[in-house]
């Protein structure tokens, strides 16, 4: 978005982004506007709303995907446990639900991740308050309120999600996102991140950043679900699940320098229970928001894994990228952080369809 032309612009302003400038929009996700001063913050709690959301059923103006029927790694041996599990599902072609269901259970079932009476956090994308789930910026509500339904169904206390949005507009993001509308009728509570929850917070392993301030209650709990959407991003080339962990600190700015090695810095500190990838619509260009149909593929993927770099790795190749081309996922290999080596990986694929 360096070089933003008119169209683009244009095409921005048509998505629904009319009554923001264009500074606001390079402000996006934690991107530095060029001049002036950031408009007041809302400090309004999230209220519930009946407000009809997109339906569950995709636009189909965006490519189809090609099936997959076969795993890529080899299959347990008989001298393999029965509690041994893959590092990594791929679920495809079905619908949000389906492809969640399908994957965790594959992986050894939300009960695997959730303590009985566990207060569960779920960390989606809610980037920004202008865009519906369409445009693959945000992360896909339907994959959002089944996570919330399954920790339940695991025997969870308390499902809590939540997001730091562009501009602290949580109010707007959950609900134009529509993932609010999903989370609550999953019994799950949307939770407005106040500042003073932000607290200096040490980073003991990491190598450019020795501290920053992160939500305090994302620090605390019990069980943390990070639910990113696979988009592209200026600066970091792709926004996965590492990057998404910049919505539970308060500087995102701050991230914009050696972008990399911070980013790995604070996957140090913050460590998700689970990572659920959400593909289903991925944003392959202009990201992290495009505004553009014509930049969104419709591929019916869900990826889960417990390995944070494993999962990253594995959706860069569905954008015909290595993990090598990932600075952040180079870092955190280097870090002990997890995996990023595919071949070296228990790889299970599911075609639904």
């Amino acid at each position: 978005m360096n070089n933003l032309t008119r169209r683009e612009f244009l095409r921005l302003l048509a998505a629904g982004a009319g009554t923001i400038t264009l500074n606001q929009i390079l402000a996006a996700c934690g991107m530095e506007p060029l001049t002036g001063t950031p408009a007041t913050q809302s400090t309004r709690q999230p209220t519930s709303t009946n407000t009809q959301q997109p339906p569950t059923a995709q636009p189909t103006e965006t490519q189809e995907p090609t099936p997959t029927t076969t795993a890529t790694e080899p299959q347990p041996t008989p001298s393999q446990t029965a509690m041994s599990h893959p590092d990594l599902v791929v679920a495809r072609n079905g619908d949000p639900e389906t492809l969640t269901r399908r994957a965790l259970a594959a992986i050894g079932g939300m009960e695997r991740f959730v303590p009985k009476g566990s207060d569960v956090i779920v960390k989606p994308n809610i980037c920004v308050s202008f865009l519906t789930y369409e445009y693959a910026a945000t992360t896909n509500p339907w994959v959002v309120g089944t996570l919330v339904k399954m920790a339940y169904e695991a025997g969870a206390r308390q499902v809590r999600v939540m997001d730091h949005t562009w501009r602290r507009e949580m109010t707007d993001a959950y609900i134009n996102s529509g993932i609010q509308n999903q989370v609550e009728a999953a019994g799950g509570v949307m939770e407005w991140m106040p500042k003073e929850k932000f607290l200096p917070t040490a980073l003991p392993k990491g190598l450019d950043l020795r501290s920053l301030d992160i939500y305090d209650e994302v620090l605390n709990a019990e069980m943390l679900i990070n639910v990113p959407i696979a988009k592209t991003h200026q600066d970091a080339v792709l926004t996965l699940g590492m990057k998404n962990l910049l919505g539970v600190m308060d500087d995102r700015l701050t991230m914009h320098t050696n972008m990399g090695q911070r980013i790995a810095d604070l996957g140090s500190r913050v460590r998700p229970t689970l990572n659920v990838m959400d593909a289903v619509r991925m944003m392959t260009a202009n990201g992290p928001i495009s505004g553009y149909l014509g930049d969104v593929k419709q591929i019916d993927t869900v990826i889960v894994s417990p390995d944070i770099v494993a999962l990253d790795s594995y959706t860069a190749t569905l954008f015909d990228m290595q993990p090598s081309d990932l600075d952040y996922v180079v870092a955190a290999t280097k870090m002990g952080l997890g995996r990023s080596n595919l071949n070296d990986l228990r790889i299970e694929q599911i075609n639904i369809t």
